[in-house]
């Protein structure tokens, strides 16, 4: 295939070429943070739009009842605690004291009672909590009451989901908003360490916060979204800045202190200058895929989701976005190297695989009409491998249409169901951090449940009552054969085609210290040194 590099301006704003980074404001220099995130925060409601942009905003803003460590076990957070009846049905939670939203209004029972309903509409993991619910109240100011009509002990873990769509607490009269109605700047009060400055959002550009002086953190140290989340900087700015190049140029002047994401040819360039730094992002790693809409043709037939997952040679995709030694193939629905993921047999790839994908195309009825992928231009991380895709759908003989827009602008085409010729898609590649998909309860790529699954919409009754034999399992022993049913369940279903795993880097200031490895950029513990 041909080689789809990186960009060349990018190499050019390193090595002295006339290359302009933005000019940012200097004062009060060493007490503003300014980080620049992997996309363009253009929306702010993190249930109605839960990418890891929008979520990494609302930590900042919000705080959650439980948060997750690396490990991705449940601490208490905003909670102080919680007992448990002996039968298991009933769970009562405590509030810690003095806990107040950015408006001087204490967090209540009710706040959170509310927060926690309209997540559950959106969230998978919030999903199968709410059927295992039978009540769910506020029996005063302090206290969270669930009932259950059956056991459900990973009540703490749905809480304490870490990415794609944590639960966060927000003041009742936000929480009331259906979750398919977006919530504006000025509804982002929360309680979280970083207090939104909505009169200085710029949609897609720019985003300001400015400490929450009224913020107690827990005493424990952070990790991860678990434990103190203490502030040291007074302001923080989010920078979005499209060119790669520029941005890691502003990093090594010293104009933005991180880039979440650098381009990966630029990782070696920015190891070797002393003013900058870099780090593993996230251990655990991410799993890139290329997401099938099931409800329209070709994909609707699952003979072609296979024929596809067959073809795809994941060193093509992974040399596109990560350094050699960052990336591992992985033939899963699951992260490899989590417990309980299972990797399967890769089929034989070659001409042969390339003409059985031919075959199931033309017995799928697929006769050359065009099939829309959908790709960011300016996220690099799915950018580069969406053009890896672009590039095997041309060699198989589709009539490919490569739409690349912003990421925002994708996003909002992603959730259209409508046919493709009127503005819905086929297909598109991303990526899910490892702890965002680590399980059966909180992956939201794997769920096959209709109108309420992920965009893409695959039904598949027999996946969606193993999830459930999974979540109400008795005991460790029967969760693992429920895990590995699933996952053979899975294979053949083909939700997803994987295309490897992969672990990106993060780069920022020398001087900047306590950055945390999370599967979100943890905008707190930051001190510069």
């Amino acid at each position: 295939m041909a080689h789809l590099g990186f960009e060349r301006r990018s190499f050019l704003a390193l090595t002295g070429a006339s290359v302009s980074a933005p000019a940012f404001a200097q004062p009060a220099r060493a007490r503003t943070l300014r980080f620049m995130p992997q996309a363009a925060l253009a929306v702010l409601d993190p249930i109605f739009n839960p990418t890891t942009i929008v979520t990494t905003h609302a930590y900042c803003v919000f705080d959650t009842l439980y948060g997750a460590d690396r490990a991705l076990r449940p601490h208490p957070q905003m909670a102080q605690g919680h007992q448990v009846s002996a039968d298991g049905l009933t769970w009562t939670i405590t509030l810690r004291p003095g806990l107040r939203f950015h408006d001087g209004e204490p967090v209540r029972g009710r706040d959170c009672v509310a927060s926690i309903r309209r997540w559950a509409v959106r969230d998978g993991f919030g999903q199968v909590l709410m059927r295992a619910v039978a009540e769910l109240s506020a029996p005063d100011d302090n206290t969270i009451l669930f009932r259950l009509n059956r056991p459900f002990p990973a009540l703490p873990d749905a809480l304490a989901k870490p990415g794609a769509s944590p639960c966060f607490m927000m003041p009742e009269r936000f929480a009331a908003t259906p979750p398919d109605r977006a919530l504006g700047p000025d509804a982002m009060i929360g309680s979280g360490p970083w207090r939104f400055l909505p009169a200085e959002y710029n949609a897609g550009s720019r985003a300001a916060y400015a400490r929450n002086e009224a913020y107690v953190p827990r005493d424990e140290p952070a990790e991860a979204a678990s434990g103190g989340k203490r502030v040291h900087f007074d302001r923080l700015e989010l920078v979005w800045i499209p060119d790669g190049g520029t941005a890691a140029a502003a990093l090594r002047t010293g104009e933005i202190d991180w880039i979440e994401y650098p381009l990966p040819d630029l990782v070696p360039v920015l190891d070797r200058d002393r003013g900058t730094r870099t780090q593993i992002y996230d251990p655990n790693g991410f799993l890139g895929f290329i997401r099938f809409n099931h409800l329209h043709p070709p994909f609707n037939d699952v003979r072609v989701r296979r024929a596809i997952r067959d073809v795809v040679v994941q060193p093509d995709f992974m040399t596109a976005v990560a350094l050699p030694q960052d990336w591992q193939p992985c033939h899963a629905m699951f992260p490899c190297g989590l417990p309980g993921a299972t990797e399967f047999p890769a089929a034989p790839r070659g001409e042969a695989a390339m003409q059985r994908a031919r075959d199931a195309l033309r017995e799928a009825g697929y006769n050359g009409e065009p099939i829309i992928h959908i790709n960011p231009s300016d996220f690099p991380a799915v950018t580069q491998q969406g053009r890896v895709t672009v590039d095997l759908m041309r060699r198989l003989g589709v009539n490919i249409q490569a739409v690349e827009s912003d990421w925002a602008s994708i996003i909002a085409r992603r959730a259209n169901r409508a046919p493709p010729a009127q503005g819905g898609w086929n297909l598109h590649n991303t990526n899910g951090p490892a702890a965002t998909i680590a399980n059966p309860a909180v992956s939201w790529a794997i769920r096959m449940n209709g109108a309420q699954a992920w965009a893409g919409w695959p039904t598949d009754d027999a996946v969606e009552a193993q999830v459930e034999a999974w979540t109400l399992a008795a005991d460790a022993e029967a969760q693992a054969a429920a895990f590995q049913r699933l996952q053979a369940l899975l294979w053949e279903a083909v939700p997803i085609a994987p295309t490897g795993l992969f672990r990106l880097r993060t780069a920022f200031r020398s001087d900047l210290t306590g950055v945390l490895q999370a599967p979100n950029p943890m905008l707190w513990n930051l001190r510069r040194g």
